[in-house]
Parts: C-alpha cells; sequence; structure tokens
C-alpha cells in the first residue's frame, strides 16, 4: 500500500513471485473508467468514488482467496494473495482486511497491509518519468494529505523503506510477513 509512485505494482508483483507465486491483483486495472478519466485529468477522487472500487478490490482478494484454497493445500504451506492498493485510509484497509460472506469458504484468513514508504522529492520524480499512465503527477499532494499511515500497533501492518532498491524492499518485506 501506499501513494502512487511509491512502487506498490513492482513491488507487489515481485512479492507475489517470491511468496510462492501468488496471485497478483493489480487494483489500479480495477478502477472504473469515470474514476480513471477523473485522475487523468487532475481530478482527485472523493470517499465517493473510491469506496465503489474498493469494494470490487474486496471482491476480487475474496474470488482470488477461494479459487487458491480450490487448487492448494493450505495445511502444507502458507497462501497468499497479494494485492498492490493505495489503501489510503484506515478505514479503507479495514474494508479490505475484512472476511467477505458472499464469497466465504468456511477459511479464516489475515491481511497484511506493507506500506512502502518513500518521500515525497522522490514521488514527485518517479511519477515525473513514468510513462503510460493514467495518474496525474499533479495529484501527487492530495494523495499525501489523504493518506492515513497505518499504525502498525493497532492495524496488522508493516512499513518498508521505499526508497532502498526494489528487491531489498521485498526482501524486508517477505521477512517482515
Amino acid at each position: 500500500m501506499g501513494v502512487s509512485g511509491s512502487g506498490k505494482t513492482t513491488i507487489g508483483s515481485l512479492l507475489a513471485q517470491a511468496l510462492n507465486n501468488a496471485p497478483f491483483i493489480d487494483a489500479d486495472s480495477l478502477h472504473p473508467p469515470h474514476n480513471v478519466q477523473k485522475m487523468a485529468h487532475g481530478i482527485a477522487l472523493t470517499d465517493g468514488d473510491r469506496w465503489p472500487w474498493l469494494m470490487r478490490v474486496r471482491s476480487q482478494l475474496d474470488i482470488e482467496a477461494t479459487n487458491l484454497l480450490k487448487t492448494q493445500d493450505s495445511h502444507t504451506q502458507p497462501l497468499y494473495v497479494v494485492c498492490g492498493c493505495s489503501a489510503l485510509k484506515r478505514s479503507y484497509r479495514e474494508l479490505l482486511a475484512r472476511n467477505n460472506a458472499e464469497h466465504s469458504t468456511g477459511q479464516t484468513h489475515d491481511t497484511m497491509f506493507v506500506y512502502i514508504k518513500v518521500d515525497r522529492e522522490e514521488l514527485a520524480r518517479r511519477l515525473a518519468q513514468r510513462k503510460d499512465h493514467f495518474f496525474d503527477p499533479a495529484l501527487l499532494d492530495t494523495q499525501l494529505s489523504t493518506l492515513e499511515q497505518p499504525d502498525t500497533a493497532r492495524e496488522a501492518a508493516v512499513v518498508v523503506d521505499g526508497m532502498q532498491p526494489v528487491e531489498q524492499v521485498v526482501r524486508e518485506a517477505c521477512e517482515l510477513i
């Protein structure tokens, strides 16, 4: 989790590989066209824009977990589903961590958030270099002001230093989860 430019997709996909080739969900791919258009035009999303998208992300997490449980034995090794999602507010993370009765398999799950912390200057540099992404770099400050950094004493979350080389961030995340 983290703001745009923190490395959620790159680190998340590598983390998924490191965790027994776990399924990886890029939450950006689940945004409805309206959200994508707003962000591409430099218009910040509101909670009203984010909640339906987050529900879609939650549903996709449930589907992936259900499919994984059908094909893998959770008694022989831990099973993971990795999702790269901004999850900027605690209330968003609470939604993403909930079990969904609609897709319930009778199994319980634990949700761990890996917060990729990167300073503003580096985020701006990365966003300026990024090509072929809908997010307007002008929205960085609105994301930073919306961000509620996870309280690791109250949430199932760890913090990794996203200023490190990608391989080190993935290694640290694996050690912490």
